[in-house]
């Protein structure tokens, strides 16, 4: 690589990792201009650091190049199918089977940049924008995400989350935890009526409890988003499309599976001096 590396490139060992999962280029189609590590890096470098496209610095492959590979993938699948086998492989490095048998559902309302498709008002959070909601395992991963209008209620949304998680899918998948939202009949009936093999378990706030508390197992949900928050394209929600909005999530998640697998160094040193603790004679 000649140009000089931005934090969010990918290093020799993830690219070792995510490389062959790289769908090859379409038989009879124009050969690939440029190599696909670049054009994932420049991928990467959009959603870490949350530049626009065009704003894309011109040592990666033309904007319009990277963007349409960023278009293709949404619409044939392959961000779903990359995040999928790096969520199996970095379950199988924590020690875990490849298929979750439970997981969390949660969401997240942001404010969008500008318009565009599916935009309301979350009349609780006071929030003009968008909704997230995801499904990810216990350890956080993600298996899934919808967005839709800040405006529609977590209970109806979970349909179309769910429907992203057909039990072929998740054959050992028998619990989700949420919060009270999801306590929702039509939800339930949905889940039996298309035999999906998991339930909704409710996890409620303790009576009295005050601010924030992390709740048994549906904190990780929390957290995710957290993880999530780390990349500057999602402070708000500045895509035209939900499937491009759903999209930047997946790309983050896969980054952060990535870093989980194979960590990153840092490069910053450590240049103050440390306090001296009182020593006890």
């Amino acid at each position: 690589m000649s140009r000089k590396r931005y934090p969010s490139d990918l290093t020799d060992e993830q690219w070792a990792v995510l490389g062959p999962m790289v769908p090859d280029a379409k038989p009879g189609g124009r050969p690939r201009k440029y190599p696909m590590r670049d054009i994932l890096d420049a991928l990467f470098y959009v959603n870490r650091e949350g530049c626009r496209w065009r704003a894309l610095p011109h040592d990666f492959p033309p904007w319009k190049t990277v963007y349409n590979y960023f278009a293709a993938w949404e619409q044939d699948g392959t961000w779903q199918a990359l995040l999928t086998a790096l969520r199996m492989r970095a379950r199988r490095a924590a020690g875990r089977d490849p298929d979750p048998s439970g997981g969390c559902a949660d969401s997240q309302s942001v404010k969008t940049a500008h318009g565009g498709e599916a935009v309301g008002t979350d009349g609780g959070k006071k929030v003009r924008g968008r909704k997230r909601h995801i499904a990810t395992d216990t350890l956080g991963l993600l298996l899934a995400v919808v967005v839709t209008a800040a405006n529609v209620d977590d209970g109806v949304a979970a349909r179309d989350l769910f429907a992203e998680m057909p039990g072929r899918d998740f054959p050992r998948l028998r619990v989700v935890y949420a919060d009270g939202k999801y306590h929702n009949h039509q939800l339930a009936a949905w889940l039996k009526r298309h035999r999906r093999p998991y339930r909704v378990e409710v996890v409620s706030r303790p009576q009295g409890a005050r601010g924030f508390e992390p709740l048994p197992v549906r904190w990780v949900a929390e957290r995710t988003f957290a993880w999530l928050g780390h990349s500057r394209r999602l402070s708000k929600d500045y895509e035209r499309t939900t499937a491009s909005s759903q999209a930047m999530v997946r790309i983050s998640a896969i980054h952060h599976m990535l870093r989980r697998l194979k960590p990153t160094a840092s490069c910053h040193e450590f240049r103050y001096k440390r306090p001296e603790r009182n020593r006890v004679a």
